[in-house]
């Protein structure tokens, strides 16, 4: 049985300033934060390894210090059921603006308002009003 389980985010120098937005977004916490120092592997005062919680899901993030040739796919993403359609609006406002609408807000059948974005860090977000 494992101690626990979080979603992973890899960011190259913009983890902090991700979580940031979503633990203020969605009313988180930053639990655990480190950072790279001076003559480490990478770039000082990025994030070696962070941890926080987003309505209530642990998630943690690091900025890798290799580059990479890949990002972040729409195939995994961050299902938020959110409390009221003003939730949603403004969620899906602040995580659309830089990025990309996948689905626009609307009524889908399953859902009174459902929407799907991708942030402009590339992060795939799935917003759902039940």
């Amino acid at each position: 049985m494992p101690r626990s389980v979080a979603t992973q985010l890899m960011f190259e120098g913009k983890a902090e300033e991700a979580m940031t937005l979503y633990v203020a977004l969605f009313n988180g916490s930053v639990t655990v934060i480190e950072k790279y120092g001076p003559g480490e592997h990478g770039k000082e005062g990025t994030v070696k390894r962070a941890e926080f919680t987003v309505g209530g899901h642990h998630l943690a993030c690091i900025d890798s210090p290799i580059p990479h040739a890949f990002t972040f796919t729409p195939s995994a993403s961050l299902f938020v059921e959110c409390s009221d359609e003003t939730e949603l609006d403004k969620a899906f406002a602040t995580l659309s603006e830089g990025g990309a609408v996948l689905m626009p807000p609307n009524n889908y059948g399953f859902s009174r308002k459902f929407t799907w974005v991708s942030d402009r860090f590339g992060v795939s977000w799935q917003l759902n009003l039940a």
